[in-house]
């Protein structure tokens, strides 16, 4: 992966046989919101945590930590076992006004809404492909400014929230988002109570992308994307105080960084428009 922040764990085990050495190869930052994408010999099993982790028929799988993900974790590759040390991360404290009261405190059709939009991202993201779709790498979606980082945590309106789980890149509506990586599209829908437009492709191994506050969804459910396709619009929808687009990532449970997969943000380019496409 050319964008990845690589940091190779060597192996150990040098009485073993040379063809032996290597047989499990990790590549990622070992930190809180970091995703380790790895390697063993075909039809090697894997478990993180006592939980079966998801191997292609080539060796390939991924692994990712969450926020406040614990220090010490404990990965299994067939015979070889090791101890992954995750380091900390400090956050940063953002604070959010203009945040309509309706969002901020939602009736009763409103959390009925919510539940069904809960499902349905719930549902999105419970897909288990076998496809390895991540191992292409990732891009930024969009170019621009950023504007709001993972793992903060928010004050809307003076109200402490959840940690914000996306990076945010600022950029006017109607401004193209592009596919940061191939994927296969599970959600779709142009208006969720929180996240107003919403899409997410998913990866493969469980390792997902989602868009959120768009103003205009250009693609459909089981729609296959590529690297750089138009997939929606920049939008201000949803809860959100003026446009941006909000890019999230998960694996299974844990949400990750999605800018540690990205890298550096690259020159910003003028920003791109599209119109047309399906809802």
């Amino acid at each position: 992966m050319k964008t990845l922040r690589l940091s190779t764990l060597t192996c150990l085990l040098a009485l073993l046989p040379a063809a032996a050495l290597c047989a499990l190869e990790l590549q990622g930052p070992l930190v809180q919101g970091g995703v380790v994408m790895g390697r063993v010999a075909a039809g090697t099993p894997v478990t993180l945590d006592g939980r079966r982790v998801r191997v292609s028929g080539d060796g390939v799988f991924v692994i990712g930590f969450d926020r406040d993900s614990a220090a010490s974790h404990a990965l299994v590759a067939g015979a070889e076992k090791r101890e992954l040390v995750v380091k900390p991360r400090t956050y940063d404290i953002q604070k959010v006004t203009g945040i309509p009261q309706r969002i901020m405190e939602p009736g009763k059709a409103d959390l009925e809404r919510i539940a069904r939009d809960q499902t349905l991202i719930d549902r999105a993201r419970a897909t288990d492909d076998a496809r390895a779709d991540f191992a292409a790498g990732f891009r930024w979606p969009i170019t621009g400014r950023i504007s709001g980082v993972y793992g903060s945590q928010r004050y809307y309106n003076g109200v402490p929230s959840r940690p914000h789980f996306g990076v945010d890149v600022a950029a006017p509506v109607g401004a193209t988002v592009r596919a940061p990586a191939p994927g296969l599209v599970t959600l779709a829908e142009p208006d969720l109570f929180y996240s107003g437009g919403t899409v997410i492709i998913d990866h493969g191994h469980r390792l997902s992308s989602s868009f959120l506050h768009l103003s205009k969804v250009l693609v459909k459910v089981g729609q296959r994307v590529e690297p750089g396709d138009i997939i929606a619009l920049v939008g201000a929808t949803g809860r959100a105080t003026g446009p941006h687009l909000d890019w999230r990532m998960s694996w299974k449970d844990a949400r990750v960084d999605p800018q540690l997969l990205a890298g550096p943000m690259p020159p910003a380019a003028a920003p791109d428009h599209a119109t047309g496409g399906a809802n």
